[in-house]
């Protein structure tokens, strides 16, 4: 059962929409895009109060970046439980993981959260010991109940060349380990985190400042890594707020944005697209995010 309640106008308009951006020369689009969408009719919404509409969105995908959300979020549960010292390296590592989606805070946050470091491969025990310490966001996603956090995995780094020694080794010999997430889970944990649906009030608007992206045109031209250009929040109304997390790599073009509307109205949109064309297609995703912030049903 969807944490919204599903609307049969928004469906028939999303799936409309799908197949208009397959047809404009994307072979194989219907198959490597997954979209969770939902809207709010209040501007100050509570957890599971929106109605919406998907496509393949339990389908289990690489989030590249996208899973630093989960780990910030799981940052703040962990700080919330007295399970990590607040300190300002840890803080410092938060806002260049989700502002500037650096892959080296990643991996110090996902060391912090699990009590595990990188290094050469590890045997007997200790092997065994490093791998159930490294799934305790898993662990701990299961422990919240959700049936769209069932089937995930946030256990691993991300990376700019690759893991290597354990790391490698972690990931399984044909790449069986590799992180995975849904458009469903992303979209729930994005929801909890923008109404306060899981940690405290505090530690949310800690998060939503760090998901914050500005929209101005020249601060965009001063950032090329903006999360904004090639995804979602290129394609709002002018004048929309945003708070997002963007993924991308080589095959794989991701977003998780919510957004209000310049009336006031949110909306939520959680959009992966893999594949290699996927990946280079910087219009995908704006047109996308342009068409369902226009539906008026």
């Amino acid at each position: 059962m969807a944490f919204y309640r599903p609307d049969q106008v928004m469906q028939e308009y999303l799936v409309a929409q799908i197949k208009r951006l397959a047809a404009d020369g994307r072979d194989g689009l219907l198959e490597r895009l997954a979209v969770t969408w939902v809207r709010y009719d209040t501007d100050q919404p509570v957890t599971g109060s929106g109605q919406g509409a998907a496509w393949g969105d339990q389908r289990q995908i690489y989030p590249a970046s996208v899973v630093k959300l989960i780990y910030a979020m799981a940052a703040e549960a962990w700080l919330q439980q007295d399970l990590l010292p607040e300190e300002p390296e840890l803080r410092r590592a938060m806002r260049d993981m989700i502002a500037d989606s650096s892959n080296d805070a990643t991996g110090l946050l996902v060391d912090l959260l699990t009590g595990t470091t990188s290094g050469p491969a590890l045997q007997g025990e200790a092997w065994e010991l490093w791998q159930r310490q490294r799934r305790l966001v898993n662990d701990w996603l299961q422990g919240l109940g959700w049936p769209e956090l069932e089937h995930v995995n946030c256990c691993q780094k991300t990376w700019g060349d690759g893991p290597f020694g354990r790391e490698r080794v972690f990931y399984g010999v044909d790449l069986e380990n590799r992180n995975a997430l849904s458009t469903a889970a992303t979209a729930r944990v994005l929801e909890a985190v923008m109404t306060d649906g899981l940690l405290s009030p505090p530690a949310c608007q800690r998060l939503r400042e760090l998901l914050a992206r500005s929209l101005d045109q020249a601060q965009r031209a001063a950032d090329p890594e903006n999360q904004v250009d090639g995804f979602l929040g290129a394609g709002l109304p002018e004048g929309s707020r945003l708070w997002s997390k963007a993924g991308w790599m080589s095959k794989a073009r991701h977003d998780a944005a919510w957004w209000r509307a310049p009336d006031g109205s949110p909306a939520l949109l959680v959009a992966f697209s893999d594949g290699a064309a996927c990946a280079k297609d910087e219009q995908l995703l704006p047109e996308l995010a342009r068409q369902l912030a226009a539906f008026k049903g």
